[in-house]
């Protein structure tokens, strides 16, 4: 593409910063680096016309780790680097409020369950035995009991009567999230570009050299942010892991509030605007599932369907508005990676579908690492 003077002169032009991903890492990052440096010039890089990856597709979870999942992370990793995962968690999402508000993001703390198929005794036994263990590893970050009992007065079927209850934990309308991110980001004088994909980038002296589908310029630093489509631009261990979601049109009376996981956090729904939000199955086909090509399969979305009418509206009449699917960016490590790739390029990325949480965090951490 043939650029005008003006065009290359008012966007591309001695640009301080240029940030690939216009999601919670990226435009976080952004408000960062500008509260570092209040004159520096800024340029978001956004190859959808919205945030392509998650930001703008996620269920909208202020969690930070269930129940069975925080047991499954100690497989893989000592308890003090567990009890800072969470903390990170913990910290990114009081990010995220103070940076926001919680009128801005809709944000409302009506509690996590964790559900247990009523097979799995020994699953959910184990679980309940090493509860008490969990509680007081998190004790001194929350300084209350985190995970409780209580009972199925959902109607739930086909579960334990028993589910673990998280009073921490809330929810969010992922799309005011993003809209206000972006606005805020703007009202700063940040230059965002969407449609923008970047091809490759290499050093040139003192200097990044950015190739797009459209045309080249240069920057003096280049922050990456794309967390599931990082193996387009760099070699790091970050796998696309893509999630499919539903939701349901307007249920009247809808009795269900909170946020839910189910079979191991493969699978979570929350109530919003009077509907039922359902995603997740990529463990019915992971090799499927990690791609970056969005989109649904009939296997998950026939899954999800099911659970509907099996499990958490057993005797309620729905509908299925819409389908979607997001990209997320995970690994056999969960914590994220933030470091250096060279003098001039850095890159903040694998999220491990913790994007609310971390986001904001990372962005910042990011930044931090620039500065």
């Amino acid at each position: 593409m043939s650029l005008s003077y003006w065009e290359i002169k008012s966007w591309l032009s001695n640009i301080d910063y240029t940030i690939i991903g216009s999601g919670i890492v990226g435009l976080n990052c952004a408000l960062q680096l500008k509260k570092q440096a209040p004159k520096a010039n800024i340029l978001v890089l956004e190859k959808g016309v919205l945030p392509q990856g998650a930001s703008t597709k996620n269920a909208g979870f202020t969690c930070f780790g269930s129940l069975s999942e925080i047991i499954d992370d100690l497989k893989y990793h000592s308890e003090e680097e567990v009890l800072t995962l969470v903390q990170q968690r913990v910290k990114g999402l009081d990010l995220l409020r103070k940076t926001l508000g919680d009128k801005a993001i809709n944000y409302k703390c009506l509690g996590g369950y964790e559900l247990f198929g009523e097979k799995d005794d020994m699953f959910f036994n184990s679980c309940i035995s090493q509860k008490q263990y969990i509680n007081n590893m998190l004790k001194p970050l929350f300084n209350e009991t985190v995970f409780s009992l209580r009972p199925n007065h959902f109607n739930f079927k086909t579960i334990k009567n028993q589910l673990v209850f998280n009073s921490f934990e809330g929810q969010i309308d992922t799309g005011k999230m993003m809209e206000n991110l972006l606005l805020k980001v703007q009202s700063k004088g940040i230059k965002i570009l969407n449609n923008v994909t970047v091809n490759e980038f290499f050093e040139d002296g003192n200097s990044v050299k950015i190739k797009t589908n459209d045309f080249e310029f240069s920057t003096s630093k280049l922050l990456i942010a794309t967390n599931g489509f990082t193996s387009q631009l760099l070699n790091e261990k970050v796998k696309p892991a893509r999630a499919q979601v539903i939701i349901t049109k307007p249920i009247k009376n809808l009795h269900i509030k909170g946020t839910f996981h189910l079979d191991k956090g493969y699978y979570y729904f929350r109530n919003i605007d009077d509907r039922i939000l359902l995603g997740g199955g990529r463990n019915l086909d992971f090799k499927t599932e990690e791609t970056i090509i969005l989109g649904e399969t009939e296997m998950i979305q026939n899954k999800l369907e099911i659970l509907l009418k099996t499990v958490i509206l057993p005797d309620i009449p729905f509908q299925i508005e819409h389908k979607w699917s997001g990209i997320m960016g995970v690994g056999i490590q969960k914590k994220p990676i933030v470091k250096p790739i060279s003098n001039h390029v850095f890159c903040g990325v694998r999220l491990g579908g913790m994007g609310i949480a971390l986001g904001s965090l990372v962005g910042k951490s990011l930044a931090d690492l620039v500065a």
